[in-house]
């Protein structure tokens, strides 16, 4: 029987075939996992060229027409989570290959959410930074979350957990998006807001919990960042396309606002050079929403279940 390859892409911390079981596939499967980014599809196609199988970590990596003609060995590909954008379906079926999903943990997005909004609300960085380096005893005051707005764009399955948390730290939630109602918002406990402006204009604290669409694309750019109060914060972990790059780095550079947390980019992995690594109020993670050990077990123990299906003959999940 001949043994199939298969490309585990973008595992930086070298952990996929250690967060699930592989043996299932042994004697069939060979997984090979490669910790670095391929930023090019030519270094794409190179790679892949002798795979069989390719799993790719949400939509690090992107799949056009393009690159589906140069991997004609290719014949299944597996992508962590079951919303993908990057991935070109009709050219992955024009060329025979089949395209499969995994279920996702949305927790781990709500917590790192809340790990930015607080580390922002308190100098948490700033003041270890100080301790560390022998700096100043205190050099910030914190923002207090008990009696003060949370905004919240998108009350989904994100949204409306973050919303929830803010709702025990003893915030006034309010929330909006293009077709959010009165019941909706009543079932989480929180308010709807009269429209996005308000929201903005009226909240100490804004997260971002929209799927990235035609109508987010763009939705907090420099008018939307000016009606902020300077003393307000803005965190998304959403899509990085949903806010103005420019405009942000522009506000937090001004002190429109008072700071940002981001944990998704416009390039990823960020250039050394890029200028949100020394933008001012920022606080950056390295798109850790989804960065999770229950996250990682559910997603490559589902791609080897996806695999073994496929085998079988019987895929499970796919995609669109």
């Amino acid at each position: 029987m001949t043994t199939l390859r298969c490309a585990i892409l973008d595992d930086y911390q070298g952990v996929a075939t250690a967060s699930a079981d592989w043996s299932p596939l042994a004697g069939r499967v060979e997984p090979v996992a490669f910790t670095e980014h391929h930023a090019s599809e030519d270094e794409l196609a190179a790679t892949l060229a002798d795979f069989d199988i390719v799993v790719t970590l949400r939509e690090r990596v992107r799949f056009p027409a393009s690159l589906f003609a140069r991997l004609p060995r290719l014949k299944l590909l597996v992508a962590t989570g079951m919303r993908n954008t990057v991935i070109d379906y009709a050219a992955a079926e024009a060329h025979g290959v089949t395209v499969c999903g995994t279920a996702s943990n949305s927790t781990s997005t709500v917590e790192l959410t809340w790990a930015l909004l607080l580390g922002l609300a308190r100098g948490v960085v700033a003041e270890n930074d100080a301790l560390r380096r022998g700096g100043p005893w205190q050099s910030t005051v914190g923002a207090d979350l008990n009696g003060s707005r949370l905004g919240v764009l998108g009350l989904g399955r994100i949204g409306s957990r973050v919303a929830a948390v803010g709702l025990a730290f003893g915030m006034d939630v309010t929330a909006w998006s293009p077709n959010l109602t009165k019941e909706r918002t009543e079932e989480a406990g929180v308010r709807l807001a009269a429209s996005k402006e308000e929201l903005l204009a009226e909240s100490d604290f804004v997260t971002i919990h929209l799927a990235l669409g035609d109508r987010s694309r763009g939705l907090i750019g420099a008018p939307e960042l000016g009606l902020m109060k300077p003393t307000a914060y803005l965190v998304n972990t959403s899509r990085a396309a949903i806010v103005d790059q420019d405009a942000l780095l522009a506000a937090l550079h001004a002190g429109r606002i008072a700071g940002a947390g981001v944990d998704v980019h416009d390039v990823e992995p960020l250039p050394a050079d890029h200028p949100v690594r020394t933008a001012p109020r920022l606080l950056a993670t390295p798109h850790l929403g989804y960065v999770s050990r229950d996250s990682y077990r559910t997603y490559y123990g589902q791609a080897v279940e996806d695999i073994l299906a496929f085998l079988g003959g019987e895929p499970l999940r796919r995609l669109p």
